[in-house]
């Protein structure tokens, strides 16, 4: 039996499930996930291998996870909008992925309008239907089949699991005939540096204020790997003397807990025991900084 492989890019706006669903997919913690906008800043890829089933061939998708489509008032978030633009042109496949309980409003709008610009196929995903009445979704799927011609309208829950198999099968049967593009036991292309640096700053996200979150960014100083023990020395920048007062806290207890947090995390993730050290550091104005926010970026380090 063939071999299907392609790589399938996950996009949205803000705040639609685009990771939740990515982590779901490939049963492991590839993106970091928070409420808050603006979350995930580059494209993260995760792996599925599937396997062949009766009439359906296996093969492996690459999902592409993307950051969600905004607004660029900003050197890091025109970036962010560079690697949507570019997800969207080294693709098999889009998955569009909307909050079904939302109305469709003018963020929609502008994602629909990239994606059609793309060209090629496209699955929409409905997405939180465990939020929503089961009498509202056929109205819903009316209201987004007249927008475009899309090749799948799939209701699904990323958070609960719903219709993801469902999903995956629909997948495999519309990629090509291709190679298998990374080890069958390799679940993303991010270094485990970059996945400390994403979850020390997922943590700054969860713990910190509403505005603090997008004035920080987290850089691994030093990683240090043996086989029992891994030495992380990671930075936490932001932008003003008083946003390091904050992620400091009062006697140094806001720090600690970020500390302790990702510590405990990275030690799951990594099978071994970590020694973390956080460090706060002010630069101003880095969001607008070509050469710290490309820096900022792994692949290009």
């Amino acid at each position: 039996m063939s071999f299907h492989s392609g790589f399938v890019s996950i996009i949205g706006r803000p705040n639609a499930g685009k990771s939740t669903l990515l982590n779901a997919l490939v049963g492991e913690k590839v993106a970091i996930v928070t409420e808050k906008p603006q979350t995930t800043r580059t494209r993260i890829q995760g792996m599925l291998n599937v396997k062949p089933q009766r009439g359906r061939a296996g093969g492996q998708i690459v999902f592409i996870d993307t950051p969600g489509v905004h607004r660029p008032d900003s050197r890091l978030n025109r970036k962010m909008m560079q690697e949507i633009h570019a997800a969207l042109e080294s693709r098999d496949l889009v998955l569009l992925i909307v909050d079904a309980a939302d109305r469709i409003g003018p963020a929609d709008e502008q994602v629909l309008e990239l994606v059609k610009k793309s060209g090629g196929a496209v699955f929409l995903l409905l997405n939180k239907i465990d939020k929503l009445q089961k009498d509202k979704l056929l109205p819903i799927i009316e209201k987004y089949s007249k927008l475009h011609d899309f090749q799948e309208i799939i209701p699904i829950s990323a958070m609960k699991g719903e219709n993801l198999d469902v999903l995956i099968d629909k997948i495999i049967r519309a990629l090509p005939d291709g190679p298998r593009y990374f080890p069958e036991d390799q679940f993303t292309d991010q270094p485990e540096k970059v996945l400390a640096a994403e979850i020390i700053r997922e943590k700054v996200l969860l713990k910190t204020s509403k505005e603090l979150p997008y004035a920080t960014a987290v850089v691994i100083e030093q990683f240090e790997d043996t086989p029992k023990l891994t030495r992380i020395a990671a930075a936490i920048f932001c932008e003003r003397s008083g946003q390091k007062g904050i992620l400091i806290g009062k006697g140094g207890q806001m720090l600690k807990d970020i500390g302790t947090a990702a510590r405990l995390e990275l030690e799951s993730l990594l099978g071994r025991k970590v020694y973390l050290e956080l460090f706060v550091k002010v630069k101003a104005g880095w969001r607008e900084s070509a050469s710290f926010v490309d820096e900022l970026d792994w692949r290009r380090q």
